[in-house]
């Protein structure tokens, strides 16, 4: 018995497939299946139960593969307390954000980590789904939004806000925004997550909110494609301050309502850190957070 072997172990469980597991780590459908089988034979029970048509933990199996992460928890926390001593971080950090945040955030940041430390393989997973750390492999993840839930360990990394903005050229030849209640007159570039087309939320620096309805002919999908749009002139959008404050510093975009915070949920969002163990965080994973923190408070400053 090894720990690459109870690691396998740990996926097929999860998958409930030897060809996945197979498929994933590059290797034959048999070599997984005779690795489970010395698997059960060291610990003298069996612990799948496979038809043809399908595989299901057998009720020992449930119950060793669910101390199992734990274990192998500890032990990559011994080995990684070990290394510290002496060693850089080193190993594959896998790590998932939505692709706006990713490509606007992280990813023109990267080169410097890459440079800070070279011995850690970076794989970054881009996607707007919710990815399953623990299905996935994913060591660290970014999420927006006023919280996160479920069995995961978040910790805050920035605070968000949103921007009403629209592009010079715009402005130049649109009728004149004064103030919120003047978007009714305009068609506005429309986001299509739920609750964001319809109307956005002001607040003043009294704290009186008003609801101001919203409306136009293009709503996009993609929060990249959303800034495309009013960059180039389609009308004002709703726009995350980490994705658009490079080209309000450059005059791309302009901010109609500076005095007013402005959302379309909630006023109160952020990004943060999530990364699926309880137990301990691994050094990788460590460097890659301070780091962010680090670069994103300097480039604010």
């Amino acid at each position: 018995m090894n720990i690459e072997s109870l690691r396998l172990l740990v996926d097929v469980g999860h998958r409930l497939s030897f060809a996945a597991v197979a498929k994933e780590r590059g290797v034959d459908p048999s070599s997984v299946s005779r690795a489970i089988g010395l698997l059960e034979d060291d610990l003298g029970i069996r612990l799948f139960q496979r038809t043809t048509r399908r595989m299901s933990l057998t009720e020992g199996g449930a119950v060793f593969l669910r101390h199992l992460p734990a274990i192998l928890d500890q032990f990559d926390e011994a080995r990684e307390e070990a290394r510290a001593v002496s060693a850089a971080p080193s190993g594959t950090l896998r790590m998932t954000a939505s692709v706006a945040f990713g490509e606007r955030v992280v990813m023109p940041r990267v080169p410097a980590f890459r440079s800070a430390y070279p011995g850690v393989r970076l794989e970054l997973v881009l996607s707007d789904a919710n990815v399953d750390l623990v299905a996935e492999g994913i060591d660290l993840a970014v999420r927006l939004g006023p919280e996160v839930s479920g069995d995961v360990v978040s910790a805050k990394f920035l605070d968000t806000r949103y921007r009403v903005c629209a592009a010079p050229r715009y402005l130049a030849r649109a009728a004149k925004l004064q103030h919120p209640e003047g978007l009714e007159n305009h068609r506005c570039v429309l986001f299509t997550l739920p609750g964001f087309r319809s109307a956005w939320r002001f607040r003043d620096r009294r704290g009186a909110i008003i609801e101001v309805p919203v409306a136009g002919d293009l709503a996009v999908s993609s929060a990249l494609s959303l800034r495309s749009a009013v960059i180039a002139g389609a009308g004002p959008g709703l726009l995350a301050d980490w994705l658009i404050d490079d080209d309000l510093a450059a005059g791309h975009l302009v901010e109609l309502f500076p005095g007013y915070e402005v959302t379309a949920t909630t006023f109160d969002t952020a990004a943060w850190f999530v990364y699926p163990s309880r137990a301990y965080l691994p050094r990788k994973v460590r460097v890659m957070i301070d780091f962010l923190r680090a670069e994103v408070k300097r480039t604010s400053a």
